[in-house]
């Protein structure tokens, strides 16, 4: 079965095809879609390097937002030139806000920037060593090595390339809430808990409880989390949704087959600069305060330190219970809100859009993202994606990276991303 995060590869192109491509020096066009992979062919008992470079020039269906184009390097290195000039200037700190964003934005530009310089530098190597091979087969596996590491690098600079949302830089904010089913639902719903946690912990990033509220007899009612790292919003957003699961329940003596479902909402944490977009006027705000559930020490549950806030005018309800602090915790939970003010503030000027398309799409509880099948098969099924993994309980111990990545692939192909009400699983 093919791994979720392999990307289908194009045949090889032939060596005319790779020569007409080939541009100026070694660089790559502009707008490109870059594939370069090996396709050793074993003659005789020996690895003939059979590597073809495929370069396309043709321009992607999407556009990234500070720049034109996926690939558009030109166009981020004009970018980062015209930001270092401005952080050049004698009075640039002295607006401490400004220096903060415009430092923010320059500092993901560079680093593509330099990982495309280290691409080009290995497509230059690989070409020579491509050309020697033809003429010394002893240059065959240093041509094999190096197309390899030309792979790798493709495949790690076509995902940073694909993260264009101004906001996927950020930590996220994830909820998690079961669905219709008692016991099942809220057991399922902690084991996404723990699949994301080990995901946060394979990937490096920290991970904090915002809210905690157990299920009666077994798993969760809902819960909370803030994941801290590197494009984590960038990487979770692609996690919001529904998702099934089907198996033999453990709290079922019959031993019949269950189908339970949970709902999975990510946010991006706000910085300090999109929460001042946001005002909360007070009258607006219902504040209740209560004992925080749990495990507690001496403090923690002999005070109303745990903060629930509802926003009068769109319903929204949040709540915090982590810190030892109510005042803490108001702040946390203030958080939570602006970030979900923000969040619905984007989604009615995309529904605005869609309007205008004329584009509809199905948003019911029922239709879900993904299938997490246990029983009478293994299977993990993205139906957005068509992505799958036959390995279940590598998915359930965080390998969840790969549905990530092709999510973010087929969202910058234009691919539709509806969920689905698929029945085949």
């Amino acid at each position: 079965m093919r791994s979720p995060h392999k990307v289908t590869v194009p045949p090889p192109a032939s060596l005319a095809q790779r020569d007409r491509a080939k541009t100026k020096q070694g660089t790559f066009p502009h707008h490109a879609d870059i594939f370069f992979r090996t396709f050793p062919k074993i003659k005789g008992g020996s690895i003939r390097c059979q590597q073809k470079f495929a370069v396309t020039s043709m321009k992607p269906k999407t556009k990234s937002r500070t720049s034109g184009g996926l690939f558009d390097i030109p166009g981020k290195i004009k970018l980062a030139a015209e930001l270092e000039s401005q952080m050049s200037r004698p009075d640039f700190w002295d607006d401490m806000a400004n220096a903060n964003k415009v430092s923010k934005r320059l500092s993901p530009l560079k680093k593509v920037i330099e990982d495309f310089k280290i691409l080009e530098t290995t497509w230059e190597d690989s070409n020579a060593a491509y050309e020697l091979s033809e003429e010394d087969p002893a240059y065959e596996k240093e041509c094999v090595a190096m197309l390899e590491e030309l792979g790798k690098e493709l495949d790690h600079l076509e995902i940073e390339v694909l993260f264009s949302d101004p906001y996927d830089d950020s930590n996220a904010i994830i909820s998690l809430h079961p669905g219709a089913g008692g016991t099942e639902s809220q057991d399922w719903a902690e084991m996404l808990l723990r699949m994301y946690m080990r995901w946060g912990e394979r990937q490096g990033y920290s991970v904090e409880t915002l809210d905690y509220l157990p299920g009666d007899e077994a798993g969760i009612k809902s819960v909370t989390l803030l994941i801290k790292g590197d494009k984590a919003y960038g990487y979770l957003k692609a996690e919001k949704g529904i998702h099934r699961l089907v198996r033999i329940s453990p709290f079922d003596s019959s031993g019949r087959r269950h189908t339970s479902f949970a709902a999975v909402d990510v946010l991006p944490e706000i910085s300090d600069d999109s929460a001042e977009s946001i005002v909360l006027n007070p009258d607006d705000l219902k504040i209740d305060t209560y004992r925080s559930g749990g495990a507690g020490g001496q403090h923690v549950n002999k005070t109303d330190s745990a903060v629930r806030i509802t926003h009068l005018p769109s319903g929204i309800v949040v709540q915090c219970q982590s810190e030892r602090s109510q005042i803490s915790n108001r702040a946390s939970a203030e958080k939570i809100l602006k970030a979900k003010l923000l969040d619905r503030r984007r989604q009615e000027q995309e529904q605005e859009l869609i309007n205008l398309r004329g584009d509809q799409q199905d948003i019911a509880w029922g239709s879900q993202i993904r299938s997490y099948v246990f029983h009478p098969y293994s299977l993990v099924k993205d139906h957005r994606t068509k992505a799958e993994n036959g390995n279940v309980q590598s998915v359930m111990d965080g390998d969840i990276t790969g549905f990530m990545e092709a999510w973010l692939k087929a969202k910058a192909e234009g691919l539709a991303l509806a969920a689905t009400d698929d029945t085949d699983l």
